[in-house]
């Protein structure tokens, strides 16, 4: 697609910088080390995050008891975009920001993009730049703030402060080559490109309130759309008390007991610690990596981390359909390795494909076939998008917004044991949940960003 003028020239400024990514041995890494009293792996500081053991249990039965490496980082990070009115029209400040993980190097991310570590001064490195605008009280009108969760499957109960500040239209920011302003309706066209808005500005852009805005004439694909977002008027096949109730009954019936093992203790599930790498015998799940990075345009411009490394990419694919007029959306109640509650709102197929390949591989999720077998007609929104890249290295996964017909029969894509974790919700109700932390998953709000990009 053709970018907007202000991120090419972002971008060009980017590529004037220095960065690098080089994949190391663990022994090579500054600041990091395996303790030697239990095998996990942390920084000399002990802050930032540490990689260590899970041992996790779902309910009874063969199967049903794993361990893995996870990442704990208890500490909340801040993700933070600044909005102000430019002539009329809401502009927010987006950086061309590097992250060790990013396929790509620079990608479009919030204006503040931080881990509490870092901007209380652990790293020793340069102050972060508009942190005020987000931490002083008073200092700007707050639109959003709430705490949401990262990716489950490798954090142990990670939360961010989602938040968008609003400042006066004529205070000005010096912002330089690496900050531009761009119309909500900028950013979200850049979404549907591979690879360029990140993750961390996907999460916060979902969190805006969508309420109102007036009737929204047509019966197209755009009109319900948008009738879905805006209008709470508009009938649903599951009301707001009937959602929280079926929500609250999965998190209340569900068994999911975590408890942390030391790193080394991984060894008795298949995970096998190399010189250079952490990763399962089988070949699937990931891999915990060692890196090193030289970034001009950070706060610290060289330093060390290990990142996840995963085997296969995903498909979190949300089926929508049409009903009165009104486009609804089938969603999961989805229980991982990581989550702070239990379980969170999915997408309707979430699942990596090439693990349901093999010969002994786990039967399929429900609804995956659906999705495969839909007609490039019925996809809505289909793009690759990266995973976040401070911790995750070159993760991308597949995005699909797929719609059937309203004659679809959701319990003939499920079975008696799985029927009772999917729900049809309109857009609306999702985004009302996102005004508190913990409801939706972070893929889940990576495909309401993005589906405002189809109105």
């Amino acid at each position: 697609m053709t970018l907007p003028g202000d991120i090419r020239m972002a971008r060009r400024a980017g590529r004037r910088g220095a960065f690098d990514v080089a994949l190391i041995p663990f022994e090579a890494m500054r600041g990091w080390h395996f303790d030697p009293a239990n095998g996990n792996l942390r920084h000399e500081s002990g802050r930032f995050f540490s990689i260590e053991g899970l041992r996790v249990r779902r309910g009874d039965g063969p199967g049903r008891v794993w361990g893995q490496p996870i990442i704990v980082q208890p500490e909340v990070g801040l993700l933070g975009i600044v909005a102000r009115e430019i002539h009329g029209v809401l502009h927010f400040l987006v950086q061309a920001k590097m992250e060790p993980g990013n396929i790509n190097t620079l990608q479009i991310s919030p204006t503040v993009q931080a881990t509490r570590s870092n901007f209380t001064g652990v790293h020793r490195g340069r102050g972060i730049r508009f942190l005020d605008l987000f931490l002083e009280p008073g200092r700007a009108r707050v639109l959003v703030d709430v705490l949401q969760s990262e990716q489950a499957e490798w954090f142990l109960a990670k939360r961010n402060r989602n938040m968008v500040v609003e400042i006066g239209p004529d205070e000005e920011l010096e912002t330089g080559e690496d900050f531009r302003w761009l119309t909500l309706g900028q950013i979200r066209a850049l979404l549907t490109a591979d690879n360029l808005v990140n993750m961390d500005a996907r999460s916060v852009l979902a969190c805006l309130p969508t309420a109102g805005g007036g009737q929204v004439a047509g019966d197209d694909f755009a009109a319900v759309l948008r009738r879905s977002f805006t209008d709470r008027s508009a009938p649903t096949l599951c009301s707001a008390a009937e959602l929280g109730s079926w929500f609250t009954g999965v998190r209340a019936l569900e068994e999911l007991v975590q408890r942390l093992i030391p790193l080394d203790a991984v060894a008795a599930h298949g995970w096998e610690h190399g010189p250079d790498e952490i990763a399962h015998r089988s070949g699937h799940h990931f891999r915990v990596l060692a890196a090193d990075i030289t970034a001009s345009n950070r706060e610290v411009a060289r330093w060390s981390q290990p990142l996840i490394q995963q085997r296969h990419p995903s498909l979190l694919a949300l089926i929508v359909k049409r009903v009165d007029g009104v486009l609804h959306a089938l969603v999961q109640a989805r229980v991982d390795v990581g989550h702070l509650n239990v379980a969170e709102l999915a997408p309707t197929v979430h699942c990596r494909p090439a693990d349901h390949r093999a010969p002994e591989a786990a039967p399929a999720p429900p609804y995956l076939d659906v999705v495969l077998g839909a007609s490039p007609a019925q996809f809505r929104y289909d793009t690759v998008q990266s995973e976040e890249g401070g911790r995750f290295y070159h993760a991308r996964n597949r995005y699909a917004i797929v719609e059937v017909p309203e004659s679809f029969d959701a319990a003939s894509g499920t079975d008696e044991d799985t029927a009772g974790d999917y729900a049809w919700v309109t857009f609306g109700q999702l985004t009302e949940l996102l005004a508190h932390g913990n409801y939706v998953n972070v893929e889940l709000r990576t495909l309401i960003a993005c589906a405002h990009a189809l109105y």
